[in-house]
């Protein structure tokens, strides 16, 4: 089941897909589901990514799960977060990108 807040999938920048794929295939057994050219998904203890779009963020990017997308935002900025992609729709659901106070980038999304 999925909580509010927790941590729920990690997307890492996929530079070269395929050699990443190929690294991390021959080094620790993983495998993938692709979604296009620029994606390759993992499920190995926590579900990720890879993403090699020009403009992913370079570095990795943890995810966290909300119920209410909505209201999630609402309690990011009262805390001092700043909101840096606005709720977007992606395949599988919607979220938005946030800045903590130390600068790290986050995301958090919701199914619906």
């Amino acid at each position: 089941m999925r909580d509010d807040g927790k941590l729920d999938y990690l997307e890492l920048p996929g530079g070269d897909l395929a050699a990443s794929k190929a690294f991390y295939g021959a080094a620790f057994g993983w495998t993938f589901q692709d979604y296009g050219p620029e994606y390759a998904a993992f499920d190995q203890g926590l579900d990720g990514g890879f993403d090699a779009q020009a403009d992913a963020t370079r570095t990795p990017l943890p995810v966290l799960y909300a119920h209410d997308l909505e209201a999630m935002v609402a309690k990011v900025e009262a805390a001092g977060g700043a909101i840096v992609k606005p709720i977007f729709d992606f395949p599988g659901g919607r979220r938005f990108h946030f800045r903590d106070p130390a600068g790290n980038e986050l995301a958090v999304w919701s199914e619906g």
